[in-house]
């Protein structure tokens, strides 16, 4: 699935994904800071992934799925470049993936952001009805470890 609006193909082909210019926008991001190159190429290995392509720009926009396809997925690493802001993407790209036949009928279809709640909520997107229920292991700051 490829599909051109103006100067961006929005595209879900996983051979098409810039592994090298996630990676330079996921290691300087507040969740994925100082991530390995190796583990972004991992990461888009075992992910659905939609890209958004500026014409002579190249990879402006990513976001990743990791999902069984069948009952759950998690919405994460979803970026637009600075320069490319503005004009929709994140929306567009939003947009491509909760479109995706894979995704329909999930039991659950969660997410987790500091600021971008705005760009999900019109997804159906809202804050956990039962909090006290979910639990993690977090490790910030595992990427800027050694061997992390």
């Amino acid at each position: 699935m490829d599909v051109t609006r103006g100067e961006y193909t929005l595209s879900a082909d996983p051979a098409r994904v810039d592994a090298a210019a996630v990676h330079a926008y996921l290691t300087r991001s507040y969740w994925a800071e100082g991530i390995s190159l190796e583990l972004v190429k991992r990461c888009i290995a075992g992910s659905m992934c939609v890209g958004v392509y500026h014409e002579t720009a190249g990879q402006v926009g990513f976001a990743r799925v990791i999902t069984d396809r069948a009952s759950f997925a998690y919405l994460c690493d979803v970026f637009v470049l600075e320069a490319h802001r503005g004009r929709g993407l994140g929306k567009w790209m939003m947009e491509a993936v909760m479109a995706h036949p894979d995704l329909q009928r999930l039991r659950r279809f969660v997410l987790v952001t500091k600021d971008a709640h705005e760009l999900y909520r019109p997804f159906g997107f809202t804050a956990s009805a039962q909090p006290d229920r979910y639990m993690e292991i977090a490790r910030p700051g595992l990427y800027l470890s050694p061997g992390g």
